[in-house]
């Protein structure tokens, strides 16, 4: 096991060292020289070139590329992230609290899409072919292929304005955290859900559970041993749910007006903020490649098979 976790770190090694090199590439992805963006993005009249060069000279953008690289990814290690082209203020200190708000939210709402998707997939496998297997799939099929903007604009009108019954936007308190979470469970517990309950009517067609019934153990006990193997797909999904919804927040944090990565990293592209739109999609991508990571290793301790075949 201590190999197969082994080769998993040294495997992401060179992923993050390909994530970190993309990001830093941000800065360059427009035709316009750096410095020039950045004095358009402070609002300055007159760009001489005079003022230019002071900027570029400023910012270290008149070393070598790779030298601008390793002197960023060394900061970057130390979580500094350099200063907000539009404030002046260190970026730390604006992702800092922003990503605490959105964690919470990722996190809660990452665990009940998780118990949603595992319920709704245990009861459609174990009805399948019956109504409410087809219910559960028509309603899920439906509410996934509504926008999730529209579903949090009829939620806030309706549950908020007509109803005031909870807060229609910022981060007041445990009840601001209800309309954005239905949100969320609503946008991904359909899709997640379907994957799990493939993986138990998969299970059930197994030659150990024809065998199982033969030798009279006990319903109860056969499910639990089917649930087991089937839910393994579950900590995959668990584990990709946190990075790919916190990277897929932005419409419901500007709409529920939520301080968190969303509505930063919006406000940050509006505004060419290169600095800020760099330490979000490190963030982001830094979580998915973690997470992926972790997902494997725990799948790998659940089924021994999976670290043999590595």
């Amino acid at each position: 096991m201590f190999k197969f976790i082994l080769k998993r770190m040294m495997i992401m090694v060179p992923l993050m060292i390909v994530v970190c090199f993309m990001t830093f590439l941000l800065t360059y992805i427009t035709d316009e020289n750096p410095a020039v963006t950045i004095l358009h993005a402070q609002g300055t009249p007159d760009v001489s070139p005079q003022l230019i060069e002071e900027t570029n000279e400023k910012y270290g953008f008149n070393d070598p590329l790779l030298i601008q690289y390793m002197n960023w990814l060394l900061q970057a290690l130390q979580l500094d992230f350099g200063t907000s082209y539009i404030t002046g203020d260190p970026v730390a200190e604006r992702i800092g609290p922003a990503f605490l708000n959105t964690l919470k939210l990722t996190v809660i709402s990452s665990i009940m899409v998780m118990i949603t998707s595992i319920i709704l997939g245990i009861v459609s496998a174990l009805t399948r072919g019956r109504f409410t297997d087809r219910a559960i799939r028509s309603v899920a099929f439906f509410l996934t292929g509504l926008p999730s903007y529209w579903i949090a604009s009829i939620l806030i009108i309706y549950v908020s304005v007509n109803l005031n019954l909870l807060p229609t936007s910022g981060m007041t308190g445990p009840e601001s955290y209800i309309l954005p979470v239905v949100v969320i469970t609503i946008a991904y517990a359909g899709i997640y859900f379907r994957t799990i309950r493939r993986s138990i009517v998969e299970q059930l067609n197994e030659d150990y559970v024809l065998y199982l019934k033969a030798c009279g153990v006990k319903s109860t006990t056969l499910m639990l041993h089917v649930l087991r193997n089937a839910l393994q797909v579950a900590v995959s999904i668990f584990c990709m749910s946190i990075p790919m919804i916190m990277g897929g927040l932005v419409v419901i944090e500007y709409i529920f007006a939520w301080p968190g990565l969303g509505q930063l990293s919006l406000k940050a592209i509006l505004e060419h903020d290169f600095p800020v739109i760099q330490a979000y999609v490190l963030i982001v991508a830094i979580l998915f490649v973690v997470f992926n990571t972790l997902a494997d290793i725990i799948n790998a301790l659940l089924n021994p098979r999976l670290r043999e075949a590595s």
